[in-house]
């Protein structure tokens, strides 16, 4: 059995039929997943609700708990991840403010994704020392190879899975960072505009909340939260804050910074917002021409592998054919 699974892993022709099963079953699935897949932007705004209620919840038990001295402690235990990562005290070994943020700028807030994310960190090592372990010594691969050399990759594939859910948490944080960056202009235009129609704060971020969501659902997600935490938190600055250190953009921050500002001393937040709208525009803009910049040097290399060839036979193509049908450099 082993040697029949050896056999087919290491034959060329059954590794090429699995990649172009491979390469089909991908493109069906590419195909096929945006009829199947629901709304996103409902689906995110009713968690958005349910995190609203939450807040509103714990706002209420903080006012009346604050004139209530008896502490009541309940030890719920929950079977789970949860339970699982308590045991093991996993938030004191893998966790700490830095990978709160982390999680935070991907979208996952709330302690059940933390829980999910340590556990993750925790099993993925041994699953993936296990399966090159397995790969290795099962299937008889890097037979040549000695045993110290062997054990190094199986080391290596353990330090993946232990990498693993840190490199998905930083691919998800820069793909939301950057869908936010590419609304955040549009975003504060349709504010400048509730603002000078006479809109409160929390008005104009409720409204482009619902507006903003058809081009970004990430950034209409923070501009509900921050409507809520504006609502329920003790301080308005808190809530200014929160929404730059959840984005982590800096066309972001500079924009809370001017709303902190006008809260504190008074000041029209009209012209403030029309400035950081045109310099996100601008930014926008030249990060656009950042990129058209560097794509003739990132062109050359394909041109000259893939067209020149193709070229040149196109081009001398017909003129060798003629000359080997008249018998000449071919010719016997």
């Amino acid at each position: 059995m082993v040697s029949l699974l050896t056999q087919k892993l290491t034959d060329p022709q059954f590794l090429m039929a699995m990649l172009v099963g491979l390469a089909v079953f991908a493109t069906l699935m590419t195909l096929l997943m945006p009829l199947f897949s629901g709304n996103e932007l409902k689906s995110r705004m009713k968690t958005v609700a349910l995190e609203r209620d939450a807040i509103r919840t714990r706002e209420r038990t903080r006012l009346s708990a604050e004139g209530d001295r008896r502490r009541g402690l309940r030890h719920m235990q929950k079977p789970g991840i949860r339970d699982f990562v308590e045991r093991l005290d996993l938030k004191r070994a893998l966790a700490d403010e830095k990978t709160v943020a982390a999680l935070r700028n991907a979208g996952f807030r709330g302690q059940n994704p933390l829980n999910v994310f340590l556990f993750m960190r925790f099993i993925l090592p041994f699953v993936g020392l296990t399966l090159t372990a397995f790969y290795i010594f099962g299937f008889g691969l890097l037979v040549e190879q000695p045993l110290f050399m062997r054990v190094i990759v199986c080391i290596f594939g353990g330090y993946a899975g232990f990498y693993a859910p840190n490199l998905y948490v930083s691919n998800r944080a820069s793909k939301r960072k950057q869908s936010i960056q590419l609304a955040w202009p549009d975003a504060l235009d349709l504010m400048l505009i509730c603002v000078e129609s006479g809109m409160s704060t929390e008005a104009a971020f409720r409204k482009v909340a619902e507006e903003i969501g058809v081009q970004s659902v990430e950034l209409a997600e923070e501009f509900v939260l921050t409507n809520a935490e504006l609502s329920f938190l003790p301080e308005r600055r808190q809530a200014y804050e929160n929404l730059a250190n959840r984005t982590g953009v800096e066309s972001v921050k500079s924009v809370t910074q001017a709303l902190i500002q006008a809260e504190r001393y008074g000041t029209p937040v009209a012209q403030a917002l029309r400035t950081l709208s045109q310099e996100s525009r601008d930014m926008r803009l030249m990060e656009a021409e950042k990129k058209a910049a560097a794509l003739p040097p990132k062109l050359t290399v394909p041109m000259i592998v893939f067209f020149l060839p193709v070229l040149f036979m196109v081009i001398l193509g017909p003129a060798f054919i003629q000359i080997s049908a008249q018998g000449g450099i071919f010719g016997q």
